[in-house]
């Protein structure tokens, strides 16, 4: 029988998806399967809108409505109660980044052996808010910092990168993605962190399966 093979989309910017990492690399040590690690980019402003505030949550600007709001703030309210169960820190980012550079970082990363180290402290050091991931130089620091020979990634990022992540991202539109963390298995879709129990229960019966 084929090995099951689980492709996992992830957005450092989603504090959903950071929930979700560490029981996503549970997958691989209790079942025989293949994961597979790719970047989605969110499009937050086209259904959750825009907005930028200071260092005191004082809005700067917006464009969102006030449905939005709610729903953006029940969302972070959520996630730091799950995190605070974890040991984890979540600080919501003062506007929407644009995750796609350290994403790019990440694959540049996994072309060059393994990617963990560097996709744990980018995801733990943005929701610290310690890291821009917006900005090249400190992303191509932190792959030199987890030990990823970083000389090639500003040339990588604006060519070879960003055309391996705009494919990513088209690909996985087309298998039906919108949002992370999303999983595939052999071609099910699940999205959802609630939804790692259902990944798990599909892996487990085709574990038996003759």
């Amino acid at each position: 029988m084929a090995r099951t093979k689980v492709t996992h989309y992830f957005d450092y910017k989603s504090p959903y998806a950071y929930l979700a990492q560490e029981e996503t690399f549970r997958l691989q040590d209790e079942f025989d399967v293949e994961v597979e690690w790719l970047p989605y980019t969110l499009d937050v402003p086209s259904y959750l809108g825009a907005a930028e505030v200071d260092e005191t949550g004082r809005v700067l600007h917006e464009a969102r409505t006030a449905h939005q709001w709610r729903r953006v703030r029940y969302a972070y309210l959520d996630c730091r109660r799950e995190a605070t169960r974890r040991g984890l820190i979540i600080k919501g980012p003062r506007k929407i980044f644009d995750s796609s550079i350290a994403h790019i970082g990440m694959l540049y990363a996994k072309r060059q052996g393994d990617f963990r180290p560097y996709h744990r402290v980018v995801y733990e050091r943005f929701w610290k808010r310690e890291l821009d991931i917006e900005n090249p130089l400190v992303v191509q620091q932190v792959l030199a910092e987890m030990g990823v020979d970083a000389s090639g990634f500003l040339a990588y990022l604006p060519s070879e990168g960003r055309r391996e992540h705009d494919r990513i991202r088209a690909e996985a539109e087309a298998q039906g993605v919108f949002g992370v963390p999303s999983y595939l298995v052999n071609g099910d879709l699940f999205w959802g962190n609630e939804r790692i129990e259902r990944v798990r229960e599909r892996l487990a019966t085709r574990a038996y399966e003759p």
